[in-house]
């Protein structure tokens, strides 16, 4: 099908990449523009749980993922101890963004979609059919900004299929992807104090944040320089974007990484915002009407799960509240299974 009006989309991330190719599928003229460029590391936890079999079919997502890693099991430790093993109620699926990015950016100019990479757009300006993925909203509050670390390490032998360690003010995921390699990724509350180089700077705020144990390991193994990765500012406001505008996956609302649901939030966005821009795209609706409704489907789809994620989130970071969480795992009354539900 023809259409007359094309789209473009600010961000080549999993929400505008998986949108451009769904459109493009449907015989949409799509430009995708991305400020980076493929393929390369992200600050990205690289797991993904709570994407359903509709999200990855109306996306087209099989091909891409039918070699990702299923991974069942999740032990919680706090400062080395072990706290809690879990078994998920579905698979999460394991696969680096240094690869995902990669194929879907490949798929979508297969599927004859525009990409231009190294190109900035004034946020500022919205014009009708411009859809915004730009990834996270940067931290207001100062004194509550965040640091995400990420590396990839060879050779580290973990005790479970995905670990999950909970230090003072700081929590890390260690999760295997491809070519037998470990993701490494921290979330840290920002210390002036800790000084460090690109490919040290997560084994320092390890050791800052009381995770010794962890950072000992990671020196007995073989680190890849090129995907040491940071990113500052980092916040979690469960507010929707301001409206006026079309903002999908973390740009319209970023929920904490512990959920694991980051990356499927970003696939379930550009799912939500299809069917309205293929409707104005063949101008069967205004496009302040298609802003209006995608919005109201993002805010009704996501709510819960946000929410419940800045309630929980504090418990994880959190000392004294770790030791309320230790208690209720010792006891058997940590409801980690009704949490999971309403977390994705």
């Amino acid at each position: 099908m023809r259409t007359a009006r094309p789209i473009e989309i600010i961000g080549g991330g999993l929400a505008g990449l998986s949108l451009g190719l769904a459109l493009r599928r449907a015989g949409v003229g799509v430009t995708v523009l991305e400020a980076g460029d493929y393929p390369r590391h992200r600050v990205c936890g690289e797991f993904v749980t709570g994407l359903g079999a509709t999200t990855i079919a109306r996306l087209g997502l099989a091909p891409l993922l039918k070699d990702a890693g299923r991974l069942r099991e999740v032990i919680w430790l706090v400062r080395g101890r072990e706290l809690h093993r879990q078994r998920l109620p579905a698979p999460a699926l394991a696969l680096s963004r240094h690869t995902l990015d990669a194929r879907l950016a490949r798929a979508f100019t297969d599927a004859g979609g525009h990409l231009l990479t190294g190109t900035r757009v004034n946020p500022e300006e919205a014009p009708e059919g411009r859809v915004f993925a730009t990834g996270r909203r940067r931290a207001t509050d100062k004194g509550a900004s965040w640091l995400g670390l990420k590396l990839h390490a060879r050779g580290l032998r973990l005790t479970s299929e995905l670990e999950f360690h909970l230090g003072d003010d700081a929590y890390v995921g260690l999760c295997p992807v491809e070519d037998g390699r470990v993701n490494v990724c921290g979330l840290f509350r920002l210390r002036a104090e800790v000084t460090a180089g690109r490919e040290t700077v997560l084994v320092a705020y390890l050791h800052a944040t009381g995770l010794d144990a962890l950072a000992a390991r990671l020196g007995e193994v073989e680190i890849c320089p090129a995907s040491c990765s940071a990113v500052a500012g980092v916040g979690f406001d469960r507010r929707a974007a301001e409206t006026g505008r079309m903002n999908l996956g973390d740009t319209f609302a970023m929920i904490p990484p512990f959920t694991g649901n980051g990356m499927a939030m970003a696939f379930q966005s550009a799912e939500v915002a299809l069917d309205p821009l293929l409707a104005w795209a063949q101008g069967e609706a205004g496009w302040a009407e298609t802003v209006r409704l995608t919005g109201g489907r993002l805010r009704r789809r996501f709510r819960r799960r946000l929410v419940t994620a800045a309630t929980v989130h504090p418990f994880l970071h959190s000392p004294p509240r770790q030791r309320w969480l230790a208690l209720a795992a010792r006891s058997g009354l940590l409801p980690l299974r009704p949490l999971y539900h309403l977390l994705h």
